[in-house]
């Protein structure tokens, strides 16, 4: 099938050739080439921003509605033809057929949010000392360079470029060069359909080198970036002395904790969730099971019971609930965190195997609390299951990690749950769910080593994606004393 991207990036003038070349595209569960794109250079970045800003002043100029016209219709695109995301989810980024329409649901609940957003209010009436009009507004950073990552690519890519377009922006999008189409170029495909005009987004399929030179470009004023805590940093640091904008929304080691009075069926299944979903292949993945003594065996056994009749294999077999991992590097280091946590005591319940990339999933108990599953992101479909006694030793421990992006706790009193969220430093805490959760509506980001400089979400993207101009207005000119 001929598809708009073949051998091509998305620039000035829509899927032009590169300067760069082109790079395959590869399914993980097969290791066939399932596409051929073209593959970005430092010369195609430059001409990109350098479009982007001569595009970006008239689409901010625009009558609000009109940018809202554009991610209304992209939104009604996909909502019509969702087969445009999953298509391309499923075999590339080798997610499950559910999660793929999951995710292509978020899409186009982000992109129905942004048409939202250009009709917000962009600012507030200020006191003033002096007889004169004050006034705070947020104004369009000017250029948005998104970088994001492979695991859930359709959705990390669009919350950031739905928003950043929505409100003024112009914007660079760098995909995961292992999900260049998903992550990108099938976005673009749909926004050129919306008749989003010419130059206002670039998707750039490229190296390291490429997301390196657009943290670091003069023109760029604003980084959004989805990723690991530890290439975060790098970009922080690369992009401090630049002075510039920068969202990280980063990793996470989220902890779900099961209270005495949980009903241990239903927490198993939220536990499961949490942990297994997508191969957890995701940030807000379930990475530490904290139950209380009481539960502990009662839990592990119906976690392990759940881990063992999930199904594991090509996702384009719908009866797979979960695919592959995303490649041998990743599996490698999955498999290598289990092995040395159950030489460090712990005990394997289920799982632990895998054939090619097809991990499955796997329930660890009796897990140390300072082994290396319980203290780093595993990124992989592994729950590590530990116990404590009293409230306070738990919350202690679920505070003891770097991380602090989402944090879930099951029991049969939400209202004393939310009464502990004041003691939990965490992005999010979701009472009597699993950690995974994303809405559009919502605000979104990570405390700690998990995020920093902005959130995602509803009106909080105008922090993110806006700068605060102040302008005061008087009716005369002041006078003063020299």
């Amino acid at each position: 099938m001929s598809n708009n991207w073949d051998n091509r990036i998305y620039s000035t003038g829509g899927f032009v050739t590169s300067h760069g070349g082109t790079t395959n595209v590869t399914a993980p569960a097969t290791g066939d080439v399932i596409a051929t794109v073209g593959w970005a250079d430092i010369q195609d970045l430059d001409d990109a921003v350098a479009a982007a800003n001569r595009a970006q002043p008239a689409w901010a100029a625009l009558p609000y509605t009109e940018r809202a016209a554009v991610l209304a219709k992209a939104a009604t695109l996909l909502g019509e033809a969702p087969e445009r995301l999953t298509d391309w989810l499923v075999p590339e980024a080798g997610s499950g057929q559910g999660k793929a329409a999951f995710e292509t649901g978020l899409v186009t609940s982000e992109l129905a949010e942004g048409a939202g957003l250009a009709s917000q209010p962009y600012g507030q009436l200020l006191r003033s000392m002096k007889p004169r009009l004050s006034v705070g507004r947020h104004v369009p950073v000017g250029v948005v360079g998104v970088i994001s990552p492979f695991n859930f690519p359709a959705i990390l890519s669009m919350r950031s470029v739905a928003p950043a377009l929505a409100l003024g922006n112009a914007v660079i999008l760098k995909p995961d060069p292992r999900t260049p189409i998903s992550g990108g170029l099938a976005l673009a495909d749909i926004f050129a359909d919306a008749g989003l005009p010419d130059g206002l987004l670039h998707v750039l399929p490229g190296g390291a080198d490429v997301g390196a030179a657009l943290v670091a470009h003069p023109d760029v004023p604003c980084i959004s970036f989805t990723g690991s805590t530890a290439a975060g940093r790098k970009i922080g640091e690369a992009a401090a002395p630049l002075l510039k904008k920068v969202h990280l929304e980063l990793g996470g080691n989220n902890a779900l904790l099961v209270l005495p009075d949980a009903d241990v069926d239903a927490a198993a299944s939220a536990g499961a969730w949490g942990s297994f979903l997508h191969q957890g292949q995701i940030c807000m993945t379930t990475g530490r099971h904290l139950v209380h003594k009481s539960l502990a065996d009662a839990y592990t056994a119906k976690l392990s019971e759940i881990a063992a009749r999930i199904t594991v294999g090509d996702p384009t077999d719908p009866t797979n609930a979960l695919g592959p991992i995303i490649d041998e590097s990743q599996l490698k280091k999955i498999d290598s965190i289990v092995k040395a946590t159950v030489a460090a005591g712990a005990t394997l319940r289920e799982g632990g195997s895998h054939e090619d990339l097809f991990y499955r999933p796997t329930v660890l108990a009796d897990v140390p609390l300072d082994s290396v599953a319980f203290t780093q992101e595993i990124f992989g479909p592994v729950a590590p299951i530990t116990t404590y006694e009293t409230i306070d030793e738990a919350i202690d421990i679920i505070n003891a990690s770097e991380y602090g992006l989402s944090v879930s706790i099951l029991t049969g009193n939400p209202f004393k749950a939310f009464e502990l969220a004041d003691r939990i430093k965490s992005g999010a805490i979701h009472i009597n769910d699993q950690t995974v959760d994303d809405e559009a509506t919502a605000p979104f980001g990570g405390t700690k080593a998990s995020g920093s400089g902005g959130q995602f979400g509803s009106s909080v993207n105008l922090s993110t994606f806006c700068d605060v101009q102040w302008v005061t207005v008087q009716s005369e000119i002041e006078r003063y004393p020299f």
